[in-house]
């Protein structure tokens, strides 16, 4: 029987190990850390014959030299690729791999749209998968959104499911352990500088992205990106752009666009983009990539508009909570960087009341300020990050800020702040309460989607 390990008992490690089982391996699931929820999941996995090891993870080179074969070392997502005991298993000539590289080896021959990217990636995934739906095709969202793929493929495996396409979801913690995943489409929605404290440096972010759209059949990157804009055309020459506006030629002439009003697909016309709800401008650019995706896969006009015009975008990324006392409040908690709050502040109408802090990311900081400056009434500052962000609002000039330390507070006081200005100025338009991190969550929440299922219960919850 080959003998598998799987590095990290999160939902991932979960799936590719009992993935393996499945087809015949011997596995054992190690994890760094212990704490209670890990000994659950160990009594659960080992329920099902998987052995369980907390507390560190196994030293290959000894494993081998008592004497045990180890066929495949699986690595979690969450577990960095350059920690010494995956750099040992490598040096040591083991068959070292990523959890989507597993997966990879099960699904490969159902085509994959892989989707990356530094914001905007969960939103084109979903409306993708959305649109292939729509066309009655099995598309699967996957990957880092959704189920891992690893449960997918267990369910091929068992032959539970037979999907026709594979949508996944694919940061950098994912793409940089895979070696041969092979996307029949991949797109690139943005690269802005995020996840350093893994990666390092930017230019190593960028490549980990790059390896997965060098592999691409047909390539889809954001035309709106300048980033991207600034090498994509070279390393990729026949890349298909998109265009949300009228600058971008390669749109015009082989890719996407919106132009007279229409999404134009090579000339084509395919909807009228009234058709499409979503707000803000970045919205339009990941429209333009799912309907690209769309159209590359064969699927009619007809389909897409139709998912379109449905769609309502997805949880936590300027999702709409409710209307109190016509006031609009905003779950952004997905706004984990700079950047992804800049395009928060921008798609809702000013005048903002703004709540955002949380584990600070590197990053430059000066756009977000300036959209700040331009359209908050007032920011309240919660977490970790508050005392940074207060001293760098004050240097941007921008004095009406207030430190609230929690997310409860931060809501009360939003209400409070938002009522006041309707009362005092009631010729002007309403405010809006927008809750756009900026941050990670991992101060106070677990993740984005806790921080954000929080601030919609403490909105349902202003009476």
């Amino acid at each position: 029987m080959p003998q598998a390990y799987v590095l990290g008992l999160g939902q991932s490690g979960i799936s590719a190990a009992k993935l393996l089982k499945a087809d015949g391996w011997q596995v054992t699931v190690s994890d760094s850390n212990n704490s209670p929820s890990l000994e659950q999941r160990k009594q659960a996995l080992e329920s099902e014959g998987i052995t369980v090891e907390l507390g560190a993870f196994p030293n290959f080179a000894q494993l081998i030299e008592a004497g045990q074969n180890i066929d495949l070392v699986t690595v979690s997502p969450g577990v960095p690729w350059d920690r010494p005991e995956i750099e040992q298993a490598r040096s040591l000539g083991l068959d070292t791999i990523g959890e989507i590289e597993l997966a990879w080896r099960y699904l490969k021959h159902i085509p994959w749209v892989g989707i990356t990217g530094t914001n905007g990636k969960t939103t084109v995934t979903s409306l993708t998968a959305a649109i292939f739906q729509a066309a009655g095709l099995k598309a699967i969202a996957c990957g880092n959104i959704g189920f891992p793929a690893c449960e997918i493929a267990l369910q091929v495996l068992q032959h539970q499911l037979q999907p026709d396409w594979i949508i996944a979801e694919l940061s950098s913690y994912q793409i940089e352990s895979t070696q041969t995943v092979l996307p029949e489409i991949g797109i690139w929605t943005t690269f802005t500088p995020d996840h350093l404290n893994r990666h390092y440096t930017l230019e190593a972010y960028r490549n980990i992205k790059a390896s997965l759209i060098d592999r691409s059949a047909h390539i889809i990157l954001n035309g709106n990106d300048p980033n991207l804009c600034k090498f994509g055309a070279a390393m990729w020459p026949k890349a298909l752009w998109t265009g949300v506006d009228n600058q971008v030629v390669e749109a015009h002439t082989d890719g996407i666009c919106i132009n007279d009003g229409w999404v134009k697909f090579r000339g084509e016309a395919v909807f009228p983009i009234s058709h499409w709800q979503l707000l803000g401008k970045h919205n339009r650019q990941n429209l333009l990539m799912s309907v690209a995706a769309a159209k590359l896969a064969g699927i009619s006009s007809e389909h897409i508009d139709f998912a379109i015009s449905q769609f309502k975008g997805v949880p936590h990324r300027l999702e709409h909570i409710r209307l109190y006392e016509g006031i609009a409040f905003i779950n952004d908690s997905k706004a984990t960087n700079y950047d992804a709050a800049e395009v928060g502040l921008k798609a809702v109408k000013p005048p903002v009341v703004l709540i955002a802090g949380g584990q600070p990311k590197q990053g430059d900081a000066d756009a977000w300020l300036e959209q700040i400056r331009q359209r908050a009434i007032a920011v309240l500052l919660i977490g970790e990050a508050a005392p940074l962000f207060a001293e760098m609002l004050n240097d941007a000039g921008f004095k009406n800020y207030e430190i609230v330390e929690t997310l409860e507070r931060a809501v009360k006081q939003a209400a409070k702040i938002a009522h006041s200005r309707a009362h005092n100025h009631p010729s002007q338009p309403l405010p809006t309460v927008l809750f756009s991190p900026a941050c990670a969550s991992f101060d106070q929440f677990a993740n984005f989607e806790q921080r954000g299922d929080r601030f919609r219960q403490l909105c349902l919850d202003l009476d």
